[in-house]
This record gives C-alpha cells, structure tokens and sequence, in this order.
C-alpha cells in the first residue's frame, strides 16, 4: 500500500532524514517513533508531500507519489495534525467539510457527510454549529480524525494525534481510532514520541534517531530483540512501567 524507498531529506548541511525505507502492508498500522529531531514527522510529510524528498521517493498504492497531481495525492490519503489544526474562525461542520469543499460536493451532500462523519466519530453532530474553542481537546481531537477521513481515504497519516490529551481521553480517542481503523480497514502510519503507545497501538513499530531508521518490526520482536542499544533504551521505560505494574497486581493477589 505504502513503500518507502531511501527517502532523505537534507535542510542545507543538516540531514533530517536519512535514506529510510518500510514498506506498510495493506490494513497494517506502523508507528514511528523517536524523540524529538529524529525524523519521524519529516518521513510521514514526504509521505504526502508536504514535504518534498531529497532524495529517494514513496510509492502509494503502487504509483510513485511524485508523479501524482497533489491535490489526488492528498484525497487518497487522511492526515491528522499534531496540536488538531482546525481552522478557528470556522464553526467545526465547517472545518470537517474542508475537504468536502475542495473536491467540489455540492452543500446538501456535504452537510449529510458531515453529520455522518461527526457521529462516526462519536461527536454529538449538533456540535457541528459550534467553534472549536467551545470543545475540549478530545472533541477537537475527534473532529481532526472526522476531517481527515471526510472524502473516504484508504490511508491515514496521524502525527501525534494523542500526545497533548489527558489519560483518560487519550486511551478513549486511541480506542475509538482502532475500531474506526479496523471497521474502515485503514492503513495507516503514526508519529509519536511514546514507545509504549507505539507497542500498544501498532502491528510495526519503526525506531528512528538521527534520522535514520534503526530499526523495524513487530512490538514482540522490538521488546525480544532489539536492534542496538537506543532501541533498548527507547524499551526500557514500557518494561520498566510493566513489571511495577506486574508487581502491584501481585501484591493485590
């Protein structure tokens, strides 16, 4: 569905991202993931072109994505912006009906999508009238994903999509995206900085640093055997967290 072969991206003498390659399977989630500056929201934007390659180029679908007018590009592929990125000066059915707009549906078909896209989302769709401010961050979360999936994309691109929500919300938005992924049968790519959400969230996990792609596999054989020492140590917090909390359960037992 998605292949990535030797993608790089210079910004003058800096490397940001340095001759990657993965492939993602159709159905198939793959998390990237690495602290800050080691590449992973570059490789998801070349990914669309939001940011040309260097170097290297991505094949969707089996077409090379540069050879692609952007803006079918774009209609193939959902993208959820880290921090929302709703429009503020838009109500939310408005900022949902963005790429509506921009394929050209007529105002009445739009409309119905909308509601449609707001309930599977699992928003109350009179909150369609209202601003963005007026929600909490999980609403303006939702409304992202309903707008990224508005003209019916077979692939989704999330840059961390949950980083900025309180516990309790996040594991709700994180589980409200696995059904809407499995009952759409989405492939898709997620940026995040949380290995434990990557191990939790994906069928691959790909470990960036520096830029470059240390290692990628499944979370059981990212936690058996990892590639180099920063995997292991990227590792270390989700088995540490894990066997406090293996301890606490016991202690109860």
């Amino acid at each position: 569905m998605i292949e990535v072969q030797q993608l790089t991206r210079r910004y003058g003498e800096r490397l940001a991202v340095d001759g990657v390659s993965f492939r993602v399977e159709a159905g198939e989630l793959v998390a990237l993931v690495g602290a800050s500056g080691s590449g992973k929201t570059t490789t998801l934007k070349m990914i669309n072109r939001l940011v040309a390659p260097s170097a290297g180029r991505v094949l969707v679908e089996g077409k090379d994505a540069a050879t692609l007018e952007t803006h079918a590009l774009r209609r193939r592929i959902g993208y959820v912006f880290q921090g929302v990125g709703l429009f503020p000066h838009m109500t939310v059915g408005e900022n949902v009906a963005v790429p509506l707009r921009l394929a050209g549906w007529e105002e009445e078909r739009a409309r119905a999508r909308v509601t449609e896209l707001l309930i599977l989302v699992e928003l109350d769709p009179e909150l369609g009238a209202r601003s963005p401010s007026d929600l909490s961050g999980g609403q303006q979360q939702r409304v992202g994903v309903a707008r990224a999936l508005a003209v019916s994309p077979r692939i989704m691109l999330l840059d961390e999509p949950f980083g900025a929500l309180d516990p309790l919300t996040r594991d709700r938005l994180q589980q409200t995206f696995q059904t809407l992924r499995r009952r759409l049968d989405l492939t898709a790519v997620l940026v995040t900085h949380d290995m434990a959400e990557a191990l939790l969230l994906a069928d691959r996990v790909g470990v960036m640093h520096a830029g470059r792609l240390l290692q990628i596999g499944t979370p059981k054989e990212l936690l058996h055997a990892p590639a180099d020492d920063h995997v292991a140590l990227l590792l270390a917090t989700p088995r540490r967290q894990a066997t406090r909390l293996d301890e606490l359960l016991g202690g109860e037992a």
